[in-house]
């Protein structure tokens, strides 16, 4: 079980973006795990068994809820990691709940009242991301329908915001007025931020890999509890947001840079 952190030490939600075959999955955990011993921080492993909302309709999408359970299950059992996955349908919280200790509902549904309240029914922690067209305050509403549903653990993950055509902008007030408008942890999710849907090869999502270190500078000092940061062995054969995807191999020294900002900001705001 994890429990989000308020001031005493970020957590880190990462992994790849969704189920995919091989070995992927396990190297991951296996190197999660070692960052989570090493830096002393809550690491929650994310893969999603679906990718429900891809860009093209013929792009891969990933195993579907029972095979892609058994595999988180696994990766779960070896790592020693909590796990966490994204639902899509109301249908989908009572099994992914029976095997992940985490579930977030993805920004396009994040104002879905039934799978809200199928998540928070389930008493696991939630993690709702802020669609790409609210403002941090109507997010309220939708913690809200969690919270009355059951589940006393929340997050929410500011990913960036719509401006202009395909690209994304991220307004580092929304941290505090998140927090102030839901009561929960707020996550800022690196690298679905630095997204360009739409814009990648064959009308796949595009992106802009090196604006994820400085965000995630400006986040930790702007005042997030955690950060969210898809990463891959090799990004560009990921099967799904391969523009966007942090490599593993890059991981330890991002998240270095990144803690080190974080202790420091609350050092100056507490003193």
């Amino acid at each position: 079980m994890i429990s989000w952190s308020f001031g005493q030490v970020p957590f880190l939600i990462a992994g790849p973006c969704v189920v995919e075959p091989g070995d992927v999955l396990p190297r991951v955990a296996e190197a999660l795990a070692r960052l989570a011993l090493e830096r002393g921080m809550p690491v929650c492993f994310k893969a999603s068994f679906d990718k429900a909302n891809r860009s093209n309709g013929a792009a891969p999408r990933g195993p579907g809820l029972d095979e892609g359970l058994r595999v988180l299950e696994r990766v779960r059992a070896e790592s020693g990691l909590p796990v966490l996955t994204d639902i899509h349908e109301a249908h989908q919280a009572g099994p992914a709940a029976a095997v992940v200790d985490v579930l977030q509902i993805p920004a396009f549904l994040c104002r879905q009242t039934d799978l809200l309240v199928a998540a928070g029914r389930t008493g696991k922690p939630v993690n709702v991301k802020k669609g790409q067209w609210m403002q941090a305050e109507g997010m309220a509403g939708a913690l809200e329908k969690v919270r009355s549903a059951g589940s006393g653990e929340l997050a929410v993950t500011e990913r960036g915001t719509f401006f202009g055509y395909g690209d994304l902008v991220v307004d580092m007030r929304n941290f505090a007025r998140l927090r102030a408008a839901t009561g929960a942890a707020v996550v800022f999710d690196a690298t679905h931020s630095v997204q360009q849907p739409g814009q990648g090869v064959g009308g796949a999502s595009g992106g802009r890999r090196e604006f994820i270190p400085p965000l995630l500078a400006a986040a930790a000092v702007a005042g997030a509890d955690g950060f969210f940061v898809e990463t891959h062995p090799d990004p560009a054969r990921a099967p799904s947001d391969a523009a966007t995807q942090w490599p593993l191999d890059r991981l330890g020294d991002l998240l270095d840079r990144t803690l080190d900002l974080w202790s420091r900001a609350r050092h100056v705001a507490h003193a």
